[in-house]
């Protein structure tokens, strides 16, 4: 099995590129499943979990073409089940299962796996598509559900879900009549989606806002589109050159999608400086100490928790780090502490002590943002740390050892 290794205390220097947001790539793949003919979509990120969805629409009798720019026709689909073998290592599966229930009438899709951060339970997805008419049946670790075609519904969602309202927006799509769903998602991945399915003739309006209307069309056509900046892996490096003392120019992002992350950083003391095509960042010798408390957008995201920790870590003061989305995502502090951080846990809140320094040490990966937070720990500390479980850095993070080695970090992958 693949380890990273780093020998941290190296200063990031340099431009890096961002790639492809995952989190919008995977529904917009998805999406294809409404159409029949060629859907063309543009900057796909090169991850495991792009690997992983582009095989199960094949399994569906899809046509599937292509990496960065992608290319799906599923005018052919023979099949409606998303088997546990491909659907265990992924949440976001369940896309699948409004549109092929939308466009199909049917669909069997295994209850979902992936990063073990929470329950993040599937009810939501299926009581909005009961709602909608669907016959839900829960059998053998499966999802069942029927309808001869789907019905628009007024859907209010209990707690603001992405992938609850991406799988109910793209099920409306086809729906009989208008949909609309409250207290839905905010994120730019929403958004894009949204904005893809326009372009396929759906009618929606109020995307990236908490009440959104969808008219159901009965078709809808192929559609050439574009994939948005990973706003999360551009964090993810705003953060290193902070912990580094690091100047990076962070190319490609989108500085709108970054707000909540921008005013957290500078409050660090990290400079962040607007630039022709994306973000300047320059660490500060000293980094003081912030609160964070992670929220949906356009609040600081649950995905950019753990890296963060990182860098308060290394802070001048004590900073209190409240997760408010999932439960159950603390596990990377015991790795960090084996690194010499200081922190204690304390039910959804993590109490961090600024120390002088971290040293390196064989550490282990638990989930996706997790082993992001090792590798930036990594690079600030002192020796060398050896990351294993790495498979899960390759869902999220595009070629990551190569793009910090780019700009000035010791980093390698070692198989083994």
């Amino acid at each position: 099995m693949d380890k990273i290794i780093i020998h941290g205390g190296k200063r990031l220097e340099g431009d890096v590129r961002i790639s492809g947001s995952k989190n919008a790539a995977l529904p917009v793949i998805v999406s294809s499943l409404l159409t029949d003919g060629w859907n063309i979509i543009h900057n796909v990120p090169d991850l495991a979990d792009i690997r992983t969805i582009k095989r199960l629409l094949s399994g569906f009798g899809a046509e599937v073409e292509g990496g960065k720019t992608l290319r799906v026709n599923a005018g052919g689909i023979t099949s409606c089940e998303a088997p546990y073998d491909l659907v265990r290592t992924m949440r976001a599966s369940i896309l699948v299962l409004g549109p092929l229930v939308a466009r199909m009438g049917r669909a069997r899709v295994s209850l979902p796996g992936g990063c073990a951060i929470g329950a993040r339970p599937v009810n939501l997805h299926l009581k909005a598509l009961q709602a909608m008419g669907a016959e839900i049946d829960l059998r053998d670790g499966y999802v069942e559900a029927r309808a001869s075609r789907l019905k628009g519904a007024k859907i209010y969602f209990d707690i603001s879900t992405v992938t609850g309202t991406e799988n109910i927006m793209m099920a409306a799509s086809l729906a009989e009549g208008t949909t609309i769903l409250e207290n839905a998602a905010r994120e730019p991945e929403v958004v894009n989606l949204a904005d893809v399915l326009k372009g396929m003739g759906a009618k929606i309006r109020g995307a990236g806002t908490e009440v959104i209307e969808i008219e159901g069309a009965k078709t809808l056509r192929p559609v050439e589109a574009g994939i948005i900046p990973d706003r999360i892996e551009a964090g993810t490096y705003m953060i290193a050159a902070g912990l580094t003392g690091g100047d990076v120019n962070i190319l490609g992002c989108r500085p709108d999608h970054l707000d909540a992350v921008t005013t957290g950083l500078k409050e660090t003391g990290m400079g962040i400086i607007p630039i022709d095509g994306g973000l300047r960042v320059v660490g500060s010798r000293d980094v003081t100490s912030v609160d964070v408390k992670t929220l949906p957008y356009p609040g600081f995201p649950t995905d950019l928790q753990a890296q963060m920790m990182v860098l308060m870590s290394i802070g001048g003061g004590v900073s209190v780090i409240k997760e408010t989305v999932f439960e159950n995502r603390f596990m990377h502090v015991n790795e960090l502490t084996r690194m010499g951080a200081d922190i204690t846990v304390d039910g959804n809140s993590a109490i961090v002590r600024g120390v002088s320094g971290l040293r390196g040490a064989p550490v282990m990966a638990t989930d996706l943002r997790a082993s992001a937070s090792l590798i930036l720990a990594g690079l600030v500390a002192e020796g060398t740390t050896g990351i294993s479980r790495i498979y899960h850095i390759d869902r999220g993070y595009e070629h990551i050892e190569k793009k910090l080695s780019s700009i000035g970090a010791d980093v390698r992958r070692v198989k083994g």
